[in-house]
């Protein structure tokens, strides 16, 4: 994917995700299965882990490169990044303690699908002055993953949104609120 199809694909899927959040119900977005994430929980999670990322867009590339190194490979593909994410998490990976979600009132639920539409935005503008070179060249750390380039991060986000998007559903459509 080029910056613009990234860009597209950060828009789809976040505009599709918080489109589900709006439209659940207060006892739908609240349900959690036991030991996981209710709607509201899985919400606060994408803010908090697409968050980092606006800094990321922001700092000077030097800078990014002096602080996490420049990439020594080529960008995995998406369909190979999401392969290495899908096989961390079936080897029992987590998030960690940053990406954590506390619970999270129905109350919350307009301010954060409002605070995750900002920093789409903000990421893709910030996109837009990355060359395609330097979304490759450029290294940020992932909690799970280890270094990877931005391009990578950037597919990394495109699909997490959409890993969650699909285990909240899948909670919803299973939970005594369905049957």
């Amino acid at each position: 994917m080029n910056k613009y199809d990234l860009i597209e694909a950060m828009n789809e899927n976040h505009q599709r995700f918080s489109n589900y959040m709006n439209i659940l119900t207060e006892s739908e977005y609240l349900y959690a299965m036991p030991e996981k994430w209710s709607a509201g929980q899985q919400l606060d999670h994408i803010v908090r882990s697409t968050k980092p990322l606006i800094l990321a867009v922001r700092l000077p590339r030097f800078i990014l490169k002096m602080v996490f190194g420049k990439a020594n490979r080529p960008s995995l593909s998406f369909e190979e990044l999401v392969k290495k994410y899908e096989d961390k998490i079936a080897n029992g990976a987590k998030a960690t303690d940053n990406f954590i979600p506390p619970v999270i009132g129905y109350d919350k639920k307009d301010v954060l699908i409002h605070e995750l539409s900002l920093i789409i935005s903000k990421i893709n503008n910030g996109i837009e002055h990355f060359s395609e070179e330097e979304l490759d060249q450029c290294l940020l750390p992932h909690p799970l993953l280890g270094k990877i380039t931005f391009r990578e991060m950037l597919y990394f986000t495109i699909n997490h949104v959409d890993h969650h998007h699909y285990i909240m559903d899948k909670a919803i459509q299973e939970s005594p609120l369905h049957v």
